[in-house]
């Protein structure tokens, strides 16, 4: 019996070395992988690539020859929305893509794809890749909170030694909400309870997990505040979640609480945060994501001196690319094998 030939088409940067690693995942997969048609990366895991990069028109028709020939695509067509719509509309071949980011349900929706296609169409996200890389940044906006190190750097600027030392916060035994309790979240919260936190959180359906103190969905969360010492949130932007933490939560939280946002920035009301920020509600807030990106110039968050901006780039680690490359042999094995592919993109939720 003759093999069936699946054509795996490489629609973003990547190394050599991973594409290689696809190949070997099955004799009947035929990689279309040209190099020389791809941006060249400016950093590990650079998937957009250089945005100086120009194909030829002569390149640009065989970029999307090569990816109209495809079943499968690692990566959306130029890491964008725009990308993902025009192949699911030339590419009557395509079965399946594997996205770059683990909150890919935000460029399914801005693509604009139509209910037929998004049922025929499936989209894996790379959920789960960036969960320890995410922990430890969490890990990070914790200690800077309790350990007051924006202060630090304040008075080392000024070359200030204070007479009257001010003491910080243990976070051994200190309680640990976390909005989100996925592979992100858990994995938060396995980080935390190694730094002797305990540790509560929200998920929207609700059970029991091993080593969180309680579960709630984000109904309950106002009743879980009043405990934390620090919350972080790492809920994707969907309608549900659009301005979770509005005044009301952030009230509900007690004087001084460390706030960490690795999720998506809708999820936050940025005029309710600095308000909760100035009246020393939160305490502190480490912010990868915002509402807005690039953070606009005159947003009061980049010059608050209780606030760490990070330009959404806590999840990127040297070894991205190689682990979205074994996330997606194993799926390409599970696809080759006719089964159930996992991290699928809701298509009415968009996460």
């Amino acid at each position: 019996m003759t093999e069936v030939e699946t054509a795996v088409a490489i629609a973003v940067p990547l190394e050599a070395e991973h594409v290689e690693r696809i190949r070997a995942v099955d004799p009947s997969v035929t990689v279309l992988y040209e190099p020389e048609l791809l941006p060249p990366e400016r950093y590990p895991a650079d998937h957009l690539g250089d945005p100086a990069f120009r194909r030829t028109p002569e390149q640009e028709e065989r970029y999307w020859q090569l990816l109209n020939r495809a079943q499968v695509l690692y990566g959306f067509p130029n890491d964008s929305p725009e990308g993902l719509a025009r192949i699911a509309a030339s590419n009557p071949h395509l079965q399946w893509i594997q996205a770059m980011a683990a909150g890919a349900g935000g460029a399914v929706k801005a693509s604009g794809l139509d209910k037929e296609s998004l049922r025929k169409l499936r989209i894996t996200t790379s959920a789960g890749v960036h969960a320890l890389p995410l922990a430890e940044f969490s890990a990070l906006g914790i200690l800077n909170g309790f350990k007051r190190t924006a202060d630090l750097a304040r008075d080392q600027a000024d070359k200030l030694w204070p007479e009257v030392r001010t003491p910080t916060r243990l976070v051994s035994g200190s309680h640990l909400v976390i909005t989100g309790l996925g592979e992100i979240g858990l994995e938060t919260a396995r980080v935390a309870r190694a730094l002797g936190m305990s540790v509560s959180g929200t998920k929207r359906t609700v059970e029991t997990l091993d080593g969180i103190a309680e579960v709630t969905d984000n109904e309950g969360l106002a009743g879980l505040l009043p405990a934390a010492d620090a919350v972080v949130n790492t809920l994707p932007g969907t309608a549900s979640t659009e301005k979770l933490f509005d005044r009301k939560i952030f009230s509900a939280m007690k004087p001084g609480t460390v706030f960490i946002n690795v999720g998506r920035g809708s999820v936050v009301d940025e005029a309710a945060l600095l308000e909760a920020l100035d009246s020393g509600q939160v305490s502190y807030a480490c912010l990868d994501v915002f509402a807005v990106e690039p953070l606009p110039a005159e947003s009061p968050l980049w010059s608050h001196p209780n606030v760490l901006v990070s330009p959404h780039s806590s999840a990127l680690s040297a070894a991205e690319n190689g682990l979205i490359t074994d996330r997606f042999c194993t799926n390409l094995r599970i696809f080759l094998d006719g089964g159930d592919l996992p991290h699928l993109v809701d298509p009415v939720h968009f996460y």
